[in-house]
């Protein structure tokens, strides 16, 4: 897994990039505070070298809580910038700070 972020110059935006390795998954979304936990609001793309991928635009100046979905089952980011307790899940979920 890994996430890649690209600030841009022009607005106060940065293209944050999720990639997930995961050839076996029919599904992955990626869920968080950025889209209201909707999973069908942020499915990757599944390419042909078996990875999903996908790109989210996020304000910058804020943290984001988010996990990924893979078929079901929830899975933290292991290249988080942090992790944050959540009494609800009752699990950590990753958090991105942008």
């Amino acid at each position: 897994m890994a996430i890649k972020k690209q600030f841009l110059k022009s607005k106060p935006v940065c293209k944050v990039t999720f990639t997930v390795a995961a050839e076996e998954a029919k599904s992955v979304e990626v869920v968080g505070s950025f889209n209201e936990w909707n999973a069908e609001a942020t499915p990757l793309k599944k390419l042909k070298n078996g990875t999903f991928k996908g790109t989210v635009d996020l304000d910058t100046n804020n943290s984001y809580e988010f996990r990924y979905i893979i078929d079901g089952t929830y899975v933290n980011e292991d290249q988080a910038d942090s992790y944050a307790w959540n009494d609800y899940a009752g699990a950590e979920n990753a958090v991105l700070n942008v």
